[in-house]
């Protein structure tokens, strides 16, 4: 498996004022023709959101969505009925499919959020949308690695990916 290292200098900064986003790859106002995605690792974005400010109501889809909270909380809403807020120490993952509608906040009003957004490219197009979100406030991390996103449905402690499981052997 190749091993890119993409260090925080390297990476493609964006600043809006109440948004500010470190990218690894090309995205929004980032442009790089060097950096265009990952195999199926779409975005991978270091956001934070100012107190009280976020992203209004606007559509995916066709892409599996992850936000992982480093620091504080974000609320979430969207066309399927979901308004859950999300925590450190907890994972979301939204399959938009054919399509979903969706916000997220900051829910403190005076302090940062910081979370990872993951996008992936899905290894089906045309599902139907989902959303699902766990907590891993209870397991023992420290030190340790976790699976927490898994195309395994059968691993109940991961939240489910739309994607092919990636094979590794030792030689």
């Amino acid at each position: 498996m190749q091993k890119i290292i993409h260090r925080e200098n390297d990476r493609g900064h964006v600043d809006f004022g109440w948004l500010k986003i470190a990218h690894s790859f090309s995205f929004g106002q980032y442009l790089d023709p060097e950096r265009m995605n990952f195999g199926a690792l779409r975005v991978l974005n270091d956001d934070q959101v100012e107190g009280g400010q976020g992203f209004d109501r606007h559509g995916h889809h066709n892409m599996e969505i992850v936000s992982i909270p480093l620091e504080g909380t974000l609320i979430h809403q969207d066309s399927l009925g979901n308004g859950r807020t999300i925590q450190t120490g907890e994972v979301q993952i939204m399959s938009a499919g054919t399509g979903v509608q969706h916000a997220e906040f900051n829910s403190n009003q005076k302090d940062l959020v910081k979370f990872l957004q993951i996008w992936v490219i899905p290894n089906e197009i045309g599902l139907e949308p989902r959303y699902d979100q766990k907590s891993y406030l209870q397991l023992d991390r420290h030190n340790k690695f976790a699976t927490i996103v898994s195309p395994d449905k059968m691993d109940h402690h991961a939240v489910h990916i739309h994607q092919m499981p990636i094979l590794t052997w030792e030689t």
